[in-house]
């Protein structure tokens, strides 16, 4: 009786975990292959990006519906090696910035003196920018053509009503749509506060720009409303294509009953 036992002498070996990566013996390992095998960090990470999608791939085999929303990833080791390479990532960015960039130390300041401009912190410009709206204050003609209220009174009121606005939102937007291009009257919405806040806060350091002021503050007006409509056109053209891949994408792992 003969042995019917397969010889794997030629066939690829395996690190022990099933993934194929290691080459054989008679082969030359390419660049992929030889970064595959680097040990440490690196290597973790490539196994949980490449367990991850063997799980994924496994649960929409399986599965008559996506039930990786509802068993999710083990702490250990996805979400770990996930968060660590993201931490190693941004803390090495910051250590390089302090070493190539490090703080400018100036002369101490003189609390006898006041400054040629005095400005918030940066995160502030446009709050502070809203309080240089001077031109948009009405001037009523039953006041004899005085204004109402004070310039800085309206850029107070002002920034009640921006906040206000923020404020109001949350709770006017009750959908479920995850990506601008599911609501682009939002998405829109959103670019324009975004833009609006830097044109806000290029108007707060207007005498350090280098451009006209008039025109300076009729771009913190108008530029803010062509980001939005370019937004909503861009984002509403996309989004028939997109509906599309999501449906037949939706239907192929949960077909309708």
């Amino acid at each position: 009786m003969t042995d019917d036992t397969t010889n794997t002498d030629d066939e690829p070996r395996t690190d022990g975990g099933g993934t194929g990566i290691v080459a054989p013996d008679d082969e030359t390992p390419t660049w992929r292959e030889r970064k595959e095998r680097t040990e440490g960090l690196s290597r973790l990470t490539y196994e949980y990006f490449e367990r991850a999608r063997s799980e994924d791939e496994s649960l929409r085999r399986e599965s008559d519906y996506v039930e990786r929303d509802v068993l999710a990833f083990p702490t250990w080791p996805h979400e770990t090696v996930r968060n660590l390479a993201l931490t190693s990532f941004f803390v090495g960015m910051i250590i390089f910035l302090s070493a190539t960039l490090p703080p400018h130390i100036g002369s101490p300041a003189n609390p006898n003196s006041t400054p040629a401009i005095i400005l918030p912190d940066w995160y502030l410009y446009w709050s502070f920018g809203l309080l240089k709206l001077g031109p948009l204050n009405p001037e009523l003609a039953i006041l004899g053509g005085q204004k109402l209220m004070a310039d800085r009174t309206y850029g107070v009121l002002a920034n009640g009503v921006i906040v206000g606005a923020i404020t109001v939102v949350p709770f006017i937007n009750k959908g479920s749509a995850r990506r601008p291009v599911e609501q682009p009257f939002w998405a829109a919405v959103g670019m324009f506060g975004v833009t609006l806040a830097f044109t806000l806060s290029m108007l707060s350091v207007k005498n350090l720009m280098p451009m006209n002021v008039h025109l300076l503050f009729d771009m913190t007006f108008f530029l803010p409303v062509v980001v939005g409509v370019i937004t909503y056109a861009v984002l509403k053209t996309m989004r028939e294509g997109y509906m599309y891949d999501l449906n037949r994408r939706y239907y192929r792992l949960r077909p309708p009953k």
